[in-house]
Formats: C-alpha cells, structure tokens, sequence
C-alpha cells in the first residue's frame, strides 16, 4: 500500500459516521458530475471514494439512497439559510439577493451535487419523490411570499409573484450548467449582477 493510501486510511478510521457520509457524498456528486448519474455505479462510488463496497453499502444501501441524502442536504440547507434571513427580519429585497446567492454558493461550491438535484430529482422513489416534491414546492411558496411582501410595502412593482419567482430560480439555477471557478466572475459577483437585473424589474 502506497503513503498516501495509508494515509487516507488512517484518516478514515478517524472520522465519525458522520464525517464519512459527508465524504462519500463528496465523492460520489464529483463522479456523478463527470459520468452522469445513470452511468455511475456503486462499484464507481466505491473506487473512488477508496473503500469496498461493503462498506459503502454500510453507509448506503442505494445509489438512490445516495440522491436522497444529496437532495435533502440541498433543499434542506435552502430552507434554513431563508429561514435565517426571514428571522433577521431582512427587507424583501435582501431576502431575494440572498436567494441568488444561496444558489449561486451552491453551484461554486457542491457542482456535482447540484447537477443531479436539478437534472435527476424524479427518479427518487416514489416515497421519497413526494417528500422531495412537498419540500421544493415549500421552498418556492416561500420566495413568492417575499415577492408578495414586496410589492405590498411598495418596494417592488406588481407582478406575478410565481412567475418573477421562477425566472429568479430559472436565471440562477442554470448556472450550474457554464459557471467555473476560473472564470473572469466569482460566485458572488454573478449573484450580484443576477440580483441586479431581477431588482430593477421589480422597481415601481
């Protein structure tokens, strides 16, 4: 066994259960990202993350157990990062720039993970599908309210609250499909530059 695959085990033997979820997930959104998910196995999963597949299969029993876990950590961290906001009693058109960001953070950050949240949701189980559905729809009332919020205090203009809702989600999300970490922008500055065209749609 080479150095540095003592060394990877030695490291793993360390690590809570917890922290190895998180790793294997890791992994297993970068070779999604560059195999696609139909066509990454859990033997891929395996090889790549450096353990055998018994082991995997100790922390997943499923690849679509491994989506699920993606899936929920996304939606799940949206969720709370808006909900954080809302506590803080921000203005609406902060609360939407941080919208923006959340995404545009998402995609920098986790590219793999988003690709197969956007591109593969559907093919959860159905169990697991309804949950995700219910959640993601969650998510998107809570934006439209923000909108709505803002066009009763005047800030922003009337308009569809679902359909400005959706170009926000359609403008930002699709990022995952060119953005890169060497390009001429970073993460933050597209978030502002998106925020900046949506706000002055919405100004009255």
């Amino acid at each position: 066994m080479s150095e540095a695959a003592s060394a990877r085990r030695s490291r793993r033997r360390q690590m809570s259960k917890d922290e190895r979820r998180a790793e294997i997930i890791r992994v297993a959104a970068d070779l999604f990202e560059k195999l696609g998910y139909a066509r990454a196995s859990m033997d891929d999963i395996a090889a790549a993350v450096g353990i055998g597949k018994p082991t995997l299969y100790h922390y997943f029993r499923s690849k679509s157990e491994l989506l699920w876990y993606m899936h929920e950590e996304l939606i799940d961290g949206l969720i709370e990062s808006h909900g954080a906001r809302v506590e803080q009693g921000l203005e609406p058109a902060e609360l939407l720039r941080g919208v923006i960001h959340d995404f545009l953070r998402n995609i920098a950050t986790r590219r793999g993970q988003c690709r197969v949240f956007f591109e593969n949701h559907r093919e959860l189980p159905d169990a697991d599908l309804a949950v995700a559905t219910e959640k993601r729809a969650r998510y998107e009332a809570m934006v439209q309210d923000v909108v709505r919020d803002g066009i009763a205090a005047g800030t922003f203009r009337k308009v569809d609250a679902k359909l400005f809702s959706l170009a926000i989600f359609g403008m930002s999300n699709w990022a995952y499909q060119w953005y890169h970490s060497d390009g001429e922008l970073t993460q933050d500055e597209i978030a502002d530059a998106f925020w900046d065209y949506a706000y002055r749609g919405l100004m009255p």
